[in-house]
């Protein structure tokens, strides 16, 4: 009698675990846009509260364009021995208060751009500038009028007994448009500042990270967020320096 063989079972096909789909990740840092918002305001106050006091030089240095030269140990000098080491802290109460929001405004501003400008190619130099230029016109109509004050402030022997004196003599004495003189020249100012700064920057970053860690070029680590970040300042400032000294002359006049 014939028998019949069970049919074989079709095999399972291997199962690799190894092989997976990952998910879509999300670009510019992972962040949000409110963010980018706490994170920048964060980044501006402690910036601008770390370099106040060489900021309060800048500004008695640039005043007096038309005196004497004056240098930077000079100038410390003679404010360390005449006025006190607590001087070169007067007006950071309005850094403060336009630090924050305006930094808030550029950080998040300029990441918004980023992405729509580099969004087929995240190293696009020229859309990472004109990103740049569009937070810097966006956070200096935040920050002018409290940079007024700030600068006021900063003058040797001001006549001003504090922020909210400042803003109301200001406002009663000149109108709301002093607080905006210097708009216009603080964005060709800064626009050109932007520009070259953040191109350079995302530029240093870049290489240094291919040096530093070259294993891994998505690793982004401190040190080259640092050094790039102080190599773009230093070359942006270094061009729009005369620029800068034009705004602290029309906001102390």
């Amino acid at each position: 009698m014939a028998t019949f063989q069970e049919a074989p079972k079709p095999k399972r096909p291997d199962f690799h675990p190894e092989i997976s789909v990952s998910p879509v990740t999300a670009t510019h840092d992972g962040l949000k846009f409110w963010q980018f918002m706490i994170a920048g305001s964060v980044a501006g106050i402690v910036e601008h509260t770390a370099m106040f006091p060489v900021d309060t030089l800048k500004t008695r240095m640039q005043t007096l364009v038309g005196l004497q030269p004056v240098g930077v140990r000079q100038a410390l000098s003679s404010i360390w021995k005449l006025e006190g080491p607590s001087v070169l802290y007067r007006g950071i109460g309005a850094m403060g208060l336009g630090a924050g929001p305006a930094h808030a405004v550029y950080f998040s501003v300029y990441e918004h751009c980023k992405r729509v400008f580099a969004s087929e190619n995240p190293n696009n130099a020229v859309a990472h500038a004109v990103s740049g230029v569009f937070a810097t016109v966006a956070s200096d109509a935040v920050i002018t009028p409290m940079d007024v004050v700030k600068q006021r402030l900063q003058l040797k022997s001001s006549p001003y007994r504090g922020v909210g004196d400042c803003v109301r003599r200001v406002l009663v004495e000149e109108g709301v448009g002093a607080f905006y003189a210097s708009y216009r020249t603080t964005v060709v100012m800064n626009a050109p500042f932007t520009a070259v700064h953040f191109a350079a920057y995302e530029a240093a970053k870049r290489g240094l990270t291919e040096v530093v860690s070259p294993e891994s070029v998505s690793d982004e680590r401190l040190v080259v967020h640092a050094t790039a970040g102080a190599l773009a300042g230093a070359l942006a400032a270094a061009v729009t320096t005369p620029l800068d000294v034009v705004k602290t002359q029309l906001q102390c006049q």
